[in-house]
């Protein structure tokens, strides 16, 4: 599985998924390189932790689940208490009620 072969990303929510994605470096790589690439990238809930760990939400607006404000914050990012943020490419949200509006903004952003 090589990052050239696709064309955008999506970060699946909860805590343990996120959790395991952000510890394995092969996973955290992957994620790197669409970053690097400037390939579109969604993220719900606890799913920024990984965009954490692969250094790639510095100076960018974003929301996520409450809980991890402080983490985007100390990483870089500016957090909002929003249902979707797009910033250059980056979609997020914050929660399962923010999906009908995540997912209608990842389509259009990966629709590009």
């Amino acid at each position: 599985m090589k990052p050239s072969d696709y064309d955008a990303l999506v970060l699946p929510g909860g805590v343990a998924n996120p959790d395991t994605l952000r510890i394995d470096t092969g996973a955290v790589d992957f994620v790197r390189s669409f970053a690097q690439a400037d390939k579109p990238i969604a993220a719900i809930c606890h799913g920024p932790w990984t965009l954490i760990n692969a250094g790639a939400i510095d100076g960018r607006k974003m929301t996520s689940w409450p809980s991890l404000e402080a983490d985007l914050r100390n990483a870089g990012a500016e957090w909002v208490d929003e249902e979707v943020v797009v910033d250059r490419g980056l979609v997020t949200s914050r929660k399962p009620d923010d999906l009908p509006a995540f997912c209608s903004k990842m389509i259009s952003v990966f629709a590009v």
